[in-house]
């Protein structure tokens, strides 16, 4: 099915809304799930507002305001009252872009989340607003550590951002050979994995997602891989989630800005960094039909053929799906 972008965005606010999300709430919700499709990682993008509405089906912990537990100049800490990670990470972030604009630094942690989405839109955020920062998540042991076949921490993503012109620099990885998303929705299309990405809950590989989602993702980047993700999922236990999560009930969110002009000029800085970054773009490359990027800009060039195109392609199972929904059912 191929939707115009505004038709995907009712269709997600919709959907949102016979759940029991405000008006604002659901446009959140949807601005970042569309950025996830128009950057083609659709596994983040429509197939996840299923996934959003499965969780909130059958949660049993009932959704309560976002509020702030602890705070200084510099800091805060949330209790994200269950609700979906979109709103929560959204509010974090905007916390902490108005402290470090009074401070120079800020930064603020969040639980009680679930589903916090692309660490890179906040960043966007960030550095649009003239500040460098460092975003990291936890959540349930769905990953083996190397050597090992059982789940110990999460996907745990970490990013980092840079103001740059033409666009940020922003890397944003997650610290699993797959993401939940990538498993969920090959689920759902009956697809099977890649070799090597999970074990079953037995600990022996398996291709078949519905295993991976009751075994274990493999780790990224072999002994180093587990360590940064270590290291993410105690980041995570710093900004109140528990060490291991049930389910998807106390995510945490961990995020950090920098407001580079603590350290000089931060006009200079960022003139530096564009162009630091345009000296990588010029690089030599292995193969000269494929030119040398830098983090975000794969991401940049998609957004902007997608949203000249104003085409979003929707698996036709998943847009029957959320037309059920959209319609009460």
């Amino acid at each position: 099915m191929i939707l115009s972008i505004e038709a995907a965005r009712q269709l997600v606010e919709q959907c949102m809304r016979v759940h029991g999300h405000t008006a604002e709430e659901a446009a959140i919700i949807a601005d970042h799930l569309i950025d996830c499709e128009l950057r083609g990682l659709s596994f983040g993008g429509l197939p996840r507002a299923l996934s959003v509405i499965d969780n909130l089906r059958v949660t049993t912990i009932p959704r309560r305001p976002i509020t702030v537990l602890q705070e200084s100049p510099a800091s805060a800490q949330l209790d994200g009252g269950n609700q979906v990670g979109y709103l929560v990470g959204r509010r974090a972030t905007e916390i902490a872009i108005d402290k470090a604009r009074q401070t120079g630094i800020a930064v603020v942690g969040a639980s009680k989340t679930w589903y916090t989405g692309m660490f890179s839109y906040y960043l966007e955020m960030a550095t649009q607003a003239g500040f460098v920062g460092m975003a990291a998540g936890g959540g349930s042991p769905k990953v083996a550590p190397h050597g090992g076949t059982q789940g110990r921490y999460s996907t745990n993503p970490i990013a980092f951002g840079f103001p740059s012109t033409p666009s940020p620099i922003i890397w944003d990885i997650g610290t699993s050979s797959v993401m939940v998303g990538e498993v969920v929705l090959k689920k759902r299309l009956g697809q099977q994995l890649a070799p090597g990405q999970a074990y079953d809950r037995a600990g022996q590989p398996t291709l078949d997602p519905a295993e991976a989602l009751t075994g274990a993702f493999t780790g990224w980047g072999g002994h180093k891989g587990s360590g940064l993700a270590m290291m993410v999922q105690m980041l995570a236990m710093m900004a109140g989630q528990v060490a291991a999560p049930h389910g998807m009930d106390d995510c945490g969110f961990l995020i950090l800005l920098i407001n580079p002009g603590l350290f000089g000029s931060a006009a200079d800085f960022e003139e530096r960094i564009s162009a630091y970054a345009q000296s990588m773009r010029a690089t030599r490359p292995v193969n000269p039909a494929e030119p040398v990027r830098v983090p975000f800009d794969r991401s940049v060039a998609e957004r902007t053929r997608r949203t000249a195109q104003n085409r979003i392609d929707v698996p036709d199972g998943i847009h029957a799906a959320l037309q059920d929904i959209a319609a009460g059912h």
